[in-house]
């Protein structure tokens, strides 16, 4: 892994490798998270994907990928921390594999350059009918979060537990906000986003460092370039003292119950296992105890939010069950940080992380998400480094990193005039 600055406010990410047969480009725009934003950005690269000044509509640009032997690009907008990270990810055969001996990246790198550089446009501005038809596709899938009442208390959680946080912002922003958006709003933002925002570049593939790296600066020969802000400095927090309730009724048939919790441990490698070992994996007490052998919730799981240091956990039950439910989910975080465990229960969840992490190096995809989220919280580890770590964490290390995790908000979805 090589990573250097290409220019202001440019970083580029070389990860070689030849065991695959396509090769993959990714170009993300790292800006802080902010609610009165997110919506636009997360709105910009759906728009310029749909047709660039050569390739005006998706037709010509389809037929352009179509040449390249069906290479594909997507957007993506996602959260790193308490970043916001847009942009395009691109898949395209390797050179070692085209028919004909052709080099593809230069083409694509190019390609990727102009939706983003030279959107199609009219007077200057989005065309109208991309905005609209891109701003529904972006209600939608922010309705698709309320519609899928699990993703939807889960991130309900979220907005109580860190209201007052960029955190507690989603990565679609809100419903409202998409509404009020005009091309020429767009435009501004566009222009903002690409001028001041860092840009991340990816490669991994068989290519040389020096030819991705000159196809890239040429790609990108005409970013603008005003003054460049910093990605946000993830904030943490501790918890209350007392944990806050929140209860919301939908006419819902199971009821979702989510937990949030402050770590005030900083022990990265450590929280993983405790994590584990709480609810991250199959293996684990609240899937063996909580789900399988009392039958309190139809799933029960939980997460380490690596970038903010906070544990989420995400059951479904029925709401007469939720004092039993919570009150065993709880009993369970007690035994980890109690120590009350099984040797074979710490090697489980060792074992499974590790394999998380050095699996990775199957899937051009998964890594190229880890080394983007590194970049966006200054992180540097890679997944050898984690693997080295969490082989050398001892169990009085997971035991320290466990005793400082403190409930901060629970919230509850039940079916409407059921009581808890």
């Amino acid at each position: 892994m090589r990573r250097m600055e290409l220019g202001q406010g440019v970083y580029f990410t070389y990860l070689p490798s030849d065991k695959f047969k396509t090769s993959f480009l990714s170009a993300q725009f790292v800006t802080p998270l902010r609610a009165e934003t997110a919506s636009a950005h997360a709105l910009i690269p759906a728009v310029l994907r749909r047709g660039t000044a050569r390739y005006p509509d998706m037709q010509s640009l389809s037929a352009a990928l179509d040449l390249l032997y069906g290479a594909r690009v997507e957007y993506t907008v996602r959260k790193k921390g308490e970043n916001q990270c847009v942009g395009f990810v691109s898949s395209f055969i390797d050179d070692a594999y085209t028919p004909g001996g052709e080099k593809l990246l230069e083409p694509v790198a190019e390609l990727i350059g102009e939706m983003i550089l030279s959107p199609a446009t009219k007077n200057g501005r989005f065309l109208g009918a991309y905005v609209e038809g891109e701003k529904a596709n972006l209600i939608d899938a922010i309705r698709g979060i309320v519609n899928d009442k699990r993703d939807y208390a889960d991130r309900r959680l979220l907005q109580e537990m860190c209201g007052e946080e960029p955190y507690g912002v989603s990565r679609f922003g809100e419903e409202k906000d998409v509404e009020r958006i005009t091309p020429a709003k767009l435009n501004e933002s566009y222009r903002r986003l690409i001028a001041s925002s860092r840009l991340e570049l990816f490669y991994i593939g068989s290519a040389s460092l020096e030819r991705v790296r000159l196809a890239l600066e040429e790609a990108f020969s005409t970013l603008p370039r005003e003054e460049v802000g910093e990605p946000a400095v993830t904030t943490t927090r501790p918890a209350p003292e007392e944990p806050r309730y929140v209860a919301e009724e939908m006419d819902v048939t199971q009821g979702k119950l989510s937990m949030g919790f402050r770590c005030g441990s900083d022990d990265t490698p450590a929280m993983l296992l405790a994590n584990a070992l709480f609810g991250g994996t199959s293996n684990s007490k609240l899937f063996l105890n909580v789900r399988e052998k009392l039958s309190l919730c139809y799933f029960a799981t939980s997460q380490y939010h690596r970038k903010k240091n906070l544990v989420t956990v995400s059951s479904g039950i029925e709401t007469k069950n939720y004092q039993k439910a919570y009150d065993e989910i709880m009993a369970q975080l007690k035994a980890v940080q109690q120590g009350r465990l099984e040797d074979w229960e710490l090697e489980g969840a060792r074992s499974t992380m590790t394999n998380a992490f050095r699996t990775m190096e199957d899937s051009q995809g998964r890594l190229e998400d880890f080394y983007l989220g590194q970049a966006a919280t200054g992180q540097s580890e890679t997944p050898e480094d984690m693997i080295a770590e969490l082989d050398g964490v001892t169990l009085e290390r997971i035991l320290a990193a466990a005793a400082q995790i403190r409930l901060d908000t629970v919230y509850f979805l039940k079916g409407k005039e059921q009581t808890a």
